[in-house]
């Protein structure tokens, strides 16, 4: 016998659940890479530590680090 709900009605029960799971997975993801971007920015070095240790390679020589010096600051 059929109820008002047809054949389906196991998910009156547990369709909100599934939609909190799926709502709680996409907050979780979303705020995951938010983080991810944060930590990226932190850990990269400032611009002047990267032009001495260019300096300290040869890459660049001291009338260019001294001109780049002048910029960044």
């Amino acid at each position: 016998m059929m109820n008002q709900f047809g054949n389906h009605g196991w998910a009156m029960g547990w369709g909100w659940i599934i939609g909190l799971i799926l709502l709680i997975i996409i907050i979780w993801v979303i705020v995951r890479t938010f983080n991810q971007g944060k930590m990226n920015q932190s850990e990269s070095k400032p611009a002047l530590d990267i032009l001495k240790e260019r300096y300290a390679k040869g890459e660049i020589d001291k009338e260019e680090f001294e001109k780049r010096k002048i910029d960044l600051m």
